[in-house]
């Protein structure tokens, strides 16, 4: 019946404990990306609470051994688009998730990039993050913020991995030209 997760066999209660198992686990992630999307934490906590039961009541079409994070992330992206059409939304940043101080994913350690990314705080970020076009802040909210891969995000997203990589590439350029003008102004033209 409806009431099974897919080639489950299982029953409503055993379908309650699997989303449980499977999805709940992913609520601290979710209301992060939420938090991020609409920068308000009312909002983030409805979205969350719709994206939830949208997710319940879909639960039979998970398909078990895929990435379920991906999947509630992609409920809560539609979620959010349906809710928004037309607003552009506002970022917010959690501290506790930016990166160390000391801490980078370049390779290539005392860069200039990364000297001027150091110096970036929270609310830097998250400023330059709401000024990001939505089409480039979601893959880089979903990349660097939440660890997902290309193809999870195309998946969240509903497009191609090679427009994920190129909006993510741009996305990451924009992001450090409003940091470096909020940081530095003035010198976003010279190229510091």
């Amino acid at each position: 019946m409806g009431e099974e997760v897919a080639g489950s066999g299982l029953g409503p209660h055993g379908r309650r404990r699997e989303f449980e198992e499977v999805a709940l686990v992913h609520l601290d992630a979710l209301y992060g990306a939420a938090l991020r999307l609409s920068g308000n934490q009312a909002e983030a906590e409805d979205l969350v609470q719709d994206t939830v039961l949208r997710a319940y009541e879909f639960f039979h079409q998970f398909a078990p051994g895929t990435n379920c994070k991906a999947w509630l992330l992609r409920i809560l992206y539609r979620t959010f688009l349906n809710r928004r059409r037309g607003v552009r939304p506002t970022v917010a940043f959690d501290e506790d998730l930016a990166p160390p101080a000391g801490g980078s994913h370049s390779s290539a350690a005392g860069s200039p990039e990364e000297d001027f990314l150091r110096k970036a705080t929270g609310e830097e970020i998250q400023r330059a993050l709401g000024l990001l076009p939505e089409r480039f802040r979601l893959p880089v909210i979903l990349a660097d913020l939440e660890g997902l891969t290309y193809r999870e995000i195309a998946e969240v997203c509903g497009c191609p991995v090679g427009t994920v990589m190129s909006r993510l590439h741009r996305g990451r350029a924009h992001l450090r030209e409003a940091l470096r003008e909020l940081i530095e102004p003035g010198r976003s033209e010279e190229g510091a």
